[in-house]
């Protein structure tokens, strides 16, 4: 069977279409790029914004008009959040939940004569090529993402992700390992451990992020280790300590939402602006160089002009290698929807201009500080030529930084020193330090 598959939102949204990805390989279906040649067609939907949810029912509506034939799987998010409405978006022929997602393979199995297919997996390399053939979303094949934990218990006031992702749990640390030796067989220079809430590992056995990531550098051979988004709170001396490994990427994605205290009350965050600091500090202490990057809202209900300068100053005063800026997006079925002071458009577009203007401010001295200094660099792809009329290759240092170089090498998928040398169009230009 022909199969296409999306993904929208996030990096966990991609992750989880990838292992589905890798089942249908493995049975012996063909994953395909364009919508139109599929037999079915499965979207993984995002709603973590009304915008989000809007995109959702867009891209099932496109698939559907991209193929008539198709059977359409909605899941995901939305599909969880807002099934009947998603049912009827695009003539849905089927909707699963985000409880039933991980063994969706199964329900199709269950539900389509003769889907489950053979038992053996393919060559490594024929599954890399089905893979990126059928995730045209992902950037390269330098990158695994392994999801370790799914869901939340907190309760932050704007976000709808707990109802629709329900309550926090983890996956056992042999599943984790094992899947981690899978992908590094397939060739993947950098692992990325994704979930919801991956602060929140193992709680429910008396675990740790911290011990997870031990266990992953004792076992396994990762060439790089890299952790997605982690709550602020979450963050322990005992995780830090573990940055002495050189293969733990020293990068992290610290969400600060707001650098005002009153704004952080009504988010219902579980800091204040000045215990989000020290906990930086401290990370910074520990990790030399550490890229630290962040969320934050703008425009939050009740937001006054005193409260968003208070934010405005205190990211600048962090000094973030990269801000990514959310305008306030009300949503239903949360606390924020149905708070007083709900800000107009406008000052929500002019709130984000400024506050993207200082992040790409920070991130432009982060980048300097870095001048001049040899690096690793996981190199991607050559999406272009340089002015010598070689390939241009893009890639990423440890602290995430993106990093060109003019090379007639075939450095895809590679680990190499670079010198970073004069800030670029597109990240930092670099020059081969080997």
């Amino acid at each position: 069977m022909r199969i296409h598959l999306s993904a929208l939102g996030c990096k966990l949204n991609q992750s989880e279409m990838e292992r589905l990805a890798r089942q249908l390989v493995s049975a012996g279906h063909q994953v395909v790029a364009d919508p139109a040649e599929a037999d079915l067609c499965i979207c993984n939907t995002c709603t973590v914004t009304h915008i989000a949810a809007r995109k959702s029912r867009q891209a099932l509506r496109q698939l559907r008009r991209s193929n008539a034939r198709a059977s359409l799987v909605a899941t995901g998010c939305y599909a969880e959040i807002s099934p009947q409405e998603a049912s009827e978006t695009g003539e849905v022929n089927w909707v699963v939940g985000n409880a039933d997602k991980d063994r969706l393979f199964e329900l199709l199995a269950a539900r389509i004569p003769g889907f489950a297919g053979p038992s053996s997996a393919p060559a490594p390399a024929d599954l890399l090529a089905q893979r990126a053939q059928g995730l045209p979303r992902v950037a390269s094949r330098t990158r695994a993402f392994v999801k370790i934990q799914d869901g939340c218990d907190n309760a932050c006031a704007y976000c709808i992700v707990s109802k629709a992702r329900g309550p926090a749990r983890s996956y056992p640390a042999e599943h984790v390992l094992a899947e981690i030796q899978d992908r590094l067989a397939e060739g993947y220079q950098e692992v990325v451990l994704t979930g919801v809430h991956i602060g929140s590992y193992g709680r429910e056995w008396g675990s740790s992020l911290a011990q997870l990531v031990q266990e992953v550098l004792q076992q396994t051979a990762v060439p790089r280790l890299r952790l997605s988004s982690i709550e602020p709170w979450d963050f322990s001396a005992e995780l830090a300590a573990l940055w002495q490994d050189r293969r733990l990427c020293r990068h992290l994605h610290l969400p600060l939402q707001s650098g005002c205290d009153a704004t952080l009350a009504r988010m219902n965050r579980k800091y204040t602006a000045a215990q989000y600091a020290g906990m930086a500090a401290m990370i910074r202490a520990a990790i030399p160089q550490v890229a630290l990057t962040t969320d934050v809202i703008v425009g939050f209900p009740g937001e006054t002009d005193d409260e968003f300068q208070a934010s405005l100053e205190f990211v600048r005063q962090q000094g973030y290698a990269k801000v990514h800026v959310f305008k306030y997006s009300l949503r239903e079925g949360t606390a924020a929807a149905a708070m007083a002071g709900q800000l107009p458009p406008e000052v929500k577009e002019t709130r984000s201009r400024l506050m993207h203007r200082v992040g790409e401010q920070t991130a432009r001295q982060f980048q300097a500080s870095l001048l001049g200094q040899v690096l690793d660099v996981l190199w991607e792809t050559s999406p272009a030529r340089g002015p010598q009329g070689l390939p241009l290759w893009s890639g990423l240092t440890d602290n995430y930084v993106r990093v060109e170089l003019e090379s007639a090498e075939a450095l895809a998928n590679t680990i190499t020193r670079a010198r970073l040398a004069k800030p670029g169009p597109r990240g930092l230009e670099a020059e081969s330090a080997e």
